[in-house]
């Protein structure tokens, strides 16, 4: 009885157009249903924050004794987030068809009530991101661990009270006070912006264009989240003019500088707040009649005051509030104004959950005024199209705010997926997901993490992924064991370090890699995952894969802007199709026509032997790239065969591979 209907929102016969929508535009919806049914009626019910409309639907024609049902649209003048099930009439009920019930869009179900329903994104037809962003490769810089670029490393300008590493390849840890867990003690080791200066040729040689660097403005703190002055560079890291020399020197190079901009809190111990007494100014914690008073939300003053995650060192801020407002974003000589006139790209906002949607859209406005190619780039966990947060649906990917997000789903699931969490058709529909629910140009400049400094390391997480395997044999058949144990986890986890840096060097989005990752640097949760850059004891396979696997991305456009399909083959093999056919790709830009195909075999042990299926595509030879060796394709399908933790890179002839 329940499966008479049917209807797949990821199918172009039943939803046109695919995916997120632009504004005042159309859309065309059909369902299937049996024809023996005795069907009254179906209704397209469409859902936004303010109303309900019911759409008829009518009966187009008949299939195969299928009957199909066609409701024609418009989409709303203004940009929102919208969402519709199916009401189905027969002659003694009423039944609904909706999305599946994880809400990962494609192929529904039946309900006899409270449907899940679909989604659509309908955004600004005049949004755009920027045209560099799509060629980027983003490195993240947490300062004080990755280089001291002064002489003889002498440590500048060391803070009071503060805990300096005796040597710089010293594991980090924290000194806190045992009863309340308060850090009583930073800990440094000395890395700063000359640093950087001084490893602009490394990161060039890696493929690096695009840095985004963790905070540098005035703190007290090694990882100045709790910011002490937005206008000046912490004297650790060096000062303004060092800056500007890092932004300059980058730019002649082809390489963009992305801030961190910590603007839902500040710190205690700040010219703004002044717990501490450490600035000449007036604050906030000082003085109902500070300028900054109003900024903070005070329960009692001064002691008892909104914090972020009731972290006291970190108060927060009304962003908009008038004065604060002005002195971020709206002055001339506001912080945003003041860091996009030394020549940074753009920005990285933190913690973009919370922060009002109109307090983002006056940044996005502020940074276009100063540079139409500027970039906004949101810290978001989850999916970024339908995020709740604070009880409110956000505006980020409608067209006024964000540019990009980081994508954590992509990490989470592709770590999900390595350790047996989920299948490759729960990846698949996970990431078509994201594919549906984003617009198109966020879909390509999603920043794809897969290491960062508020999560474990890479390497680590992987090692513990293949050791679990190993010791608790939980995935590994018996006959296998003696050999696996023959073989040392770090070759198994490089192995699928490779694997898994594969996808995000040839997946749509910008790659983001967190210093270190490049080069095999182990540790878990904060501190551990904020050590130093080992220079001189750098793990040199991982470093040539990055520099390979950068390169293929750099040299070819069809992994940047390439169109993409997302295939897989039981529960072990993943992959896509990346193409650029009619000599455009996704942004209607001329490029040269090419084929890329990436297949994983997650398995340690089992072998697969797949045909992919390549009818849509007009190639006869493809380069099988790891083997150096040509391919036929055969009856318009390619035979594959993937050994375990094997993953295969094919492309056409005409692109380049050097």
């Amino acid at each position: 009885m329940m499966d008479f209907v049917f209807f797949d929102s990821q199918d172009l016969f039943y939803k046109q157009p695919f995916g997120a929508v632009y504004n005042d535009g159309s859309i065309t919806i059909k369902i299937q249903i049996d024809s023996e049914k005795n069907i009254d009626g179906v209704n397209l019910v469409v859902i936004n924050d303010k109303s309900t409309f019911k759409h008829n639907m009518y009966l187009e024609n008949t299939i195969n004794n299928k009957d199909i049902y066609i409701s024609n649209f418009n989409t709303p003048y203004e940009p929102t987030i919208l969402f519709y099930y199916f009401e189905i009439i027969t002659f003694n009920n009423v039944l609904y068809y909706g999305n599946n019930k994880s809400s990962l869009g494609g192929i529904g179900e039946i309900y006899e009530s409270n449907p899940v329903p679909y989604q659509i994104t309908v955004y600004d037809k005049i949004s755009k991101t920027p045209s560099w962003f799509k060629n980027a490769v983003i490195y993240q810089i947490f300062v004080d661990r990755f280089f001291n670029g002064n002489e003889n490393g002498i440590i500048s300008n060391p803070k009071k009270n503060s805990f300096i590493y005796a040597n710089w390849n010293d594991k980090p840890m924290y000194i806190k006070n045992h009863h309340t867990g308060e850090i009583i003690r930073w800990d440094f080791y000395g890395g700063n912006l000359k640093g950087i200066i001084k490893k602009l040729d490394y990161l060039k040689e890696l493929g690096i264009n695009t840095l985004y660097l963790n905070p540098v403005f005035e703190a007290v703190s090694n990882h100045k989240y709790d910011t002490g002055d937005y206008k000046k560079i912490d004297s650790m890291l060096g000062d303004y003019i060092i800056f500007k020399e890092l932004v300059e020197k980058a730019r002649k190079i082809g390489m963009y500088i992305i801030l961190d901009g910590v603007f839902s809190h500040t710190g205690s111990d700040s010219i703004y707040f002044n717990q501490y007494n450490s600035y000449d100014k007036v604050g906030a914690y000082q003085s109902k009649y500070s300028p900054y008073y109003n900024w903070y939300n005070f329960k009692k003053h001064p002691h008892e005051y909104d914090c972020w995650w009731g972290v006291k060192s970190l108060p927060c801020v009304n962003e908009m509030e008038s004065s604060y407002l002005d002195y971020i974003v709206r002055n001339d000589d506001s912080v945003i104004n003041y860091w996009m006139d030394s020549g940074i790209k753009g920005w990285r906002l933190d913690v973009a959950d919370e922060l009002p949607d109109k307090f983002i859209e006056e940044i996005k406005k502020t940074c276009l005024n100063k540079d139409n190619e500027s970039i906004l780039l949101g810290e978001v966990w989850e999916d970024a199209s339908n995020k709740i947060s604070y009880g409110k649906r956000r505006k980020y990917l409608l067209g006024s705010e964000l540019d990009s997000v980081t994508n954590y789903p992509f990490r989470e699931n592709l770590l999900k997926f390595f350790d047996y969490k989920i299948c490759a058709v729960s990846l698949h529909k996970v990431f078509m997901s994201l594919y549906e629910n984003y617009p198109i140009h966020n879909f390509y400049a999603n920043t794809n993490v897969l290491g960062t400094h508020d999560v474990e390391r890479l390497f680590s997480t992987l090692k513990m992924i293949e050791d679990k395997h190993l010791t608790q044999n939980t995935y590994v058949d018996k006959r296998y064991e003696n050999h696996l144990q023959e073989n040392k986890i770090e070759s198994i986890t490089i192995k699928l370090l490779k694997l898994i840096t594969l996808i995000q060097f040839t997946f749509p989005g910008i790659p983001l890699i967190y210093y270190g990752d490049e080069v095999g640097i182990e540790g878990l949760k904060d501190p551990y995952n904020r050590a130093t850059y080992p220079w001189g004891s750098e793990n040199k396979e991982i470093l040539n894969w990055y520099k390979k696997i950068i390169k293929f991305r750099n040299k070819n456009s069809v992994f940047r802007t390439g169109a993409w399909k997302s295939i897989y083959f039981g529960e072990d093999i993943y992959g896509y199709i990346r193409s650029i056919k009619n000599s455009r790709d996704i942004y209607n830009d001329v490029q040269q026509n090419s084929l890329a195909l990436v297949l994983i075999n997650r398995s340690i042990t089992e072998t697969w032997n797949i045909s992919v299926d390549l009818n849509d595509y007009e190639y006869s030879l493809l380069t099988d790239i790891f083997n150096d060796i040509s391919v036929e394709i055969k009856n318009e399908k390619l035979d594959v065969v993937l050994n375990p933790l094997e993953g295969k890179l094919f492309m056409s002839n005409n692109l380049k591979n050097n």
